[in-house]
């Protein structure tokens, strides 16, 4: 195989996992159905002992401060921060950007490549690394299933180099309004959607 295809193909590829992962990530974030359902499951107004409407009102200030360049500053109205928790969502709220700038980089990068593959009649050059691919969130999942606490830690871990995500409910009481079921409710969702794309191109690469 020649070197510039080669290298052309690695790109491509990248830029189409990239997009998949990036844009699964985006789609979680902004999919408030999942936690109006874990307010309602969880029965989070009488864990509380606040409305859903008011649990809700905070969460959607805090969505907004994560997504909006121009807040500053992270005021809940129901509930107190400390200087720990508060840098805790900064460091999200640049994870969040981070995200997104890859988003739109690897959406560029994936449209031109699936035009060169789809000219070149290179569909099934993506039949090998996809279907590799979807081997993997199957097994993370079977991780999540079998010790989610573990995979919740490394995720931290992974991301964050200080312990600010280790949220004291006395100083930071917004930690019982973001139970651990809501973040693996996250990782789920996020999975079957990564699964289902690497599928898709999967059988795209069939056709």
């Amino acid at each position: 195989m020649p070197r510039p295809y080669a290298l052309k193909r690695a790109a491509g590829v990248t830029s189409l996992l990239l997009l998949i992962i990036t844009s699964s990530i985006a789609f979680v974030i902004l999919f408030t159905p999942l936690y109006h359902f874990t307010v309602w499951f969880h029965d989070l107004p009488l864990r509380l002992g606040m409305s859903a409407e008011t649990i809700l009102e905070n969460y959607y200030v805090l969505i907004r401060y994560l997504h909006f360049p121009w807040i500053t500053e992270l005021n809940l109205p129901d509930f107190p921060s400390s200087e720990s928790g508060l840098f805790h969502f900064y460091e999200v709220k640049i994870l969040f950007y981070i995200n997104y700038g890859f988003l739109l980089l690897s959406a560029i990068g994936s449209v031109i490549y699936l035009k060169y593959i789809k000219r070149n009649q290179l569909k099934w050059t993506l039949r090998t690394p996809f279907f590799l691919a979807s081997l993997v969130p199957p097994a993370l999942l079977f991780f999540l299933a079998v010790n989610f606490d573990r995979m919740f830690v490394i995720f931290h871990e992974l991301f964050f180099n200080n312990d600010a995500w280790l949220f004291n409910p006395a100083t930071d009481p917004i930690i019982l309004a973001l139970p651990q079921e809501f973040f693996m409710y996250c990782f789920i969702l996020f999975f079957l959607l990564v699964e289902g794309a690497f599928l898709f191109f999967y059988k795209y690469s069939k056709i």
